[in-house]
């Protein structure tokens, strides 16, 4: 598994080329922004038709996660669906396929913007959750520290060779660990938009994902 090792808050963290963040000594996985249901969502909304695969494959690749971390907790970092209805009316066979990950860990859902109440799925439903020295939420809070959030999606560029590369990344500096979204269907914010900016200080430094995460000092 590609991963690139980092500490953040005095934690020893990995983040996976996935965009998943592991923490081995807690055995824990890290997810955030699946979006799961976008191509129904989209669909409801708007009568626009998307290849409804979107939500098989971000399950695929989060189990393949599971299964070479072997991850006993699990967090889904918040928009873990893309409304609460397409929560509600996800298709039996991946309801059924979320209890199966689910099964023997401890899974916690946290409250996102675009799932902000109840869902039928097993596990614990928080707002935020403070395992350790890290808080983990869905929106980057003010004044905080050791604190893990997602929310914003966010991509970085690089030039290297001639070309320019730009992938989803980890954002995080002494204070805030920001993650990419995890799900197929999901755009991104460039890390040098003003409110990424504005989060992260000077320092911060970018992982991007891929086949081989790389670190970088943040693109702003």
């Amino acid at each position: 598994m590609n991963r690139h090792p980092f500490t953040f808050a005095g934690t020893a963290l990995k983040a996976l080329g996935s965009g998943a963040l592991w923490w081995p000594e807690n055995e824990m996985l890290c997810v955030s922004d699946l979006h799961l249901g976008k191509s129904e969502r989209v669909a409801r909304r708007s009568g626009q038709s998307l290849p409804p695969y979107e939500t098989r494959d971000t399950l695929t690749r989060l189990a393949a996660d599971l299964d070479q971390t072997g991850a006993r907790i699990v967090i889904c970092l918040g928009d873990s669906f893309d409304d609460l209805m397409a929560a509600a009316t996800l298709p039996e066979a991946e309801r059924l396929w979320i209890a199966r990950l689910q099964a023997g860990r401890r899974w916690i859902w946290i409250e996102g913007n675009h799932d902000p109440g109840p869902i039928e799925f097993g596990g614990e439903h928080l707002q935020d959750i403070t395992l350790g020295a890290l808080t983990f939420r869905h929106i980057a809070a003010p004044d905080c520290t050791a604190e893990v959030s997602g929310h914003y999606h966010p991509k970085a560029a690089v030039q290297t060779r001639g070309r320019r590369i730009s992938r989803p990344a980890f954002l995080y500096d002494d204070d805030r660990l920001i993650l990419p979204a995890y799900g197929t269907y999901t755009g991104g914010l460039r890390s040098h938009s003003d409110v990424l900016s504005h989060l992260l200080g000077p320092k911060a430094l970018a992982i991007l994902t891929g086949p081989v995460p790389t670190c970088v000092p943040m693109p702003r």
